[in-house]
């Protein structure tokens, strides 16, 4: 589970994608990863997402073997075990579900759990969250983060959901103190010839705004 943090914290734009075309997952993935993505989700969204789940880990232990590759949308105990079995290195899920946290946690597996308020998030850190997605970005905003991040001071915020993949939104909530920033179809809507160099891009103002912060 630390070392997922760690390379999240490192690595801190999260792609979340799926399709149900397996060499469409395989083509997005290996452009994020060749973009600098060490971290990716894929979520469980559709008829054929535990079957290409399955050949992404195959894949990425032959081409992408630092990759974290994760699943999202989970949204019970035995989703959480099943993609355990296909060896998932993480799990994120819509709500803060206590059985999640103990399936996943209790095999010291990552588990990032979506919240949209301080009860919610506290309930996450009560049953041992670490990092916790802030769903949906879009409403809750970054003044929302500034506000609760005081509160909860040992806790990390991933924020998810309508994120705008422009560089100002990017530094806002690099401002506000999300440790990561989950980006769905705001990331995916570049075609995919350029979807490397947009994602190089979107890591490199997160590292400005970083080193800007470090610098004050």
């Amino acid at each position: 589970m630390q070392e997922i943090l760690k390379t999240i914290e490192t690595s801190p734009l999260v792609p979340i994608f799926y399709h149900d075309d397996i060499a469409r997952c395989i083509e997005v993935i290996d452009s994020c990863y060749k973009g600098g993505v060490k971290v990716f989700e894929f979520v469980n969204r559709g008829a054929h997402a535990r079957q290409n789940f399955e050949m992404l880990i195959s894949y990425r232990n032959g081409h992408w073997p630092d990759l974290k590759l994760g699943v999202g949308t989970i949204k019970s105990g035995q989703e959480a075990k099943d993609f355990l079995v296909l060896k998932a290195d993480f799990i994120v899920s819509p709500i803060v579900n206590k059985e999640i946290g103990e399936v996943t946690l209790g095999q010291d597996i990552c588990w990032i759990p979506g919240a949209m308020t301080p009860t919610e998030i506290n309930l996450a850190a009560q049953i041992g969250a670490q990092l916790v997605k802030l769903f949906p970005g879009d409403v809750l905003g970054p003044q929302f983060v500034k506000a609760v991040k005081p509160v909860f001071p040992g806790l990390k915020f991933m924020v998810t959901g309508g994120v705008a993949i422009e560089e100002e939104s990017i530094r806002n909530w690099m401002l506000a103190g999300v440790a990561a920033i989950g980006a769905g179809s705001g990331l995916f809507s570049t075609p995919i010839d350029v979807l490397e160099k947009r994602v190089a891009m979107v890591l490199h103002w997160i590292q400005m705004q970083r080193s800007a912060s470090e610098n004050k």
